[in-house]
C-alpha cells in the first residue's frame, strides 16, 4: 500500500507538470497569435533619394597639370572657337596676357585666365574669366559671335569643366561694356553692390546687346555668375562681356 500511495503521488505530480507546461504553452501562442493578428507588416525603410548621377569628363586634367600646375579648369562655349584650358598666376595676375597655359612660354595672343581676387572652385558669386580678342580665331575672339542675335539666342549655354564638376552656365546677355575693372569696382561682399551688378547685366544700357528674355533660374544674390571678358577691337576703353549663370552643378567621373 505505501508503494501504491507513492505511485500514485507521482502520477499526481507529473500531471500538474503537464498541465502547467500546456498551459503556459497556450498562453505563449495565444501571445504569439494576437501580436501576429494585430501588428501589421513592416517594410523595411528605403531612400526615395535616387543615387547621384555622374557625367563624363571629356578633360585629361592629369596630362595637363603635368604640363602646367597652373591649369585648373576648361572653358567650353558652344558655337565659338572657345575650347581652352583656364589657368590662374600664383605670383602674377598678368602673366598669362602673354604667355601659354601650357608651358608658361611667351605667347602674344596670351592664354584664358583668372585673377587671385577669384577662388579656384567657382563659389564666388561674380567670377571673371579673362581672353585676348583679335588674334585671327583664337582665344575669346570668337565671343563676338555673340553679338548676332540669332547666334545668340540659339547657343543658351556654356560650360566649365573642373576635375571633379562641370558647371552649366546658361547665358543671360552679351554686351558691350568699359573697361572698368568688375571685381574691383563691384566690391562684391557688399550685397547691394552684387544685387545692382545683377540688375545691370539682365538689362545694360549698352545699345550693342543681346539678353535672354528667359533663364532657367530667377536670379538672386545666391546665384553664381561668370562673366567672359575680351577686348574689342579698336577700342581700348571698351570690353564684349558674355555674362553667364550656373544653373547646373553636376559631378564628374
Amino acid at each position: 500500500m505505501p508503494n501504491e500511495a507513492k505511485s500514485s503521488s507521482k502520477k499526481s505530480i507529473l500531471v500538474i507538470i503537464i498541465l502547467l507546461i500546456a498551459i503556459i504553452c497556450g498562453i505563449m501562442f495565444g501571445i504569439y497569435f494576437f501580436k501576429s493578428e494585430t501588428t501589421p507588416d513592416v517594410k523595411p525603410i528605403t531612400s526615395n533619394k535616387a543615387p547621384e548621377a555622374f557625367v563624363d569628363n571629356p578633360i585629361d586634367f592629369n596630362y595637363l597639370k603635368s604640363k602646367n600646375d597652373e591649369i585648373y579648369a576648361w572653358l567650353k562655349v558652344e558655337g565659338t572657337n572657345v575650347d581652352h584650358p583656364i589657368v590662374q598666376s600664383v605670383t602674377d595676375d598678368s602673366f598669362y596676357l602673354k604667355h601659354d597655359a601650357y608651358d608658361k612660354s611667351w605667347l602674344d595672343r596670351g592664354a584664358i585666365y583668372t585673377e587671385s581676387l577669384n577662388n579656384k572652385d567657382f563659389k564666388d558669386q561674380v567670377t571673371v574669366i579673362y581672353g585676348h580678342n583679335g588674334y585671327d580665331d583664337t582665344m575669346f575672339t570668337t565671343l563676338h559671335n555673340f553679338e548676332d542675335k540669332e547666334f545668340f539666342d540659339s547657343h543658351p549655354y556654356f560650360y566649365i569643366y573642373t576635375p571633379e564638376k562641370r558647371f552649366t552656365y546658361q547665358i543671360i546677355s552679351a554686351f558691350k561694356y568699359d573697361n572698368r575693372h568688375i571685381i574691383n569696382t563691384g566690391r562684391f561682399n557688399v550685397g547691394n553692390n552684387l544685387e545692382n551688378f545683377q540688375k545691370m547685366i539682365q538689362n545694360p544700357e549698352s545699345t550693342e546687346k543681346n539678353v535672354r528674355d528667359k533663364l532657367d533660374v530667377n536670379i538672386t544674390i545666391k546665384n553664381r555668375i561668370v562673366i567672359l571678358s575680351t577686348c574689342i577691337t579698336n577700342q581700348k576703353s571698351n570690353r564684349y562681356l558674355v555674362c553667364g549663370v550656373l544653373v547646373k552643378d553636376e559631378r564628374t567621373k
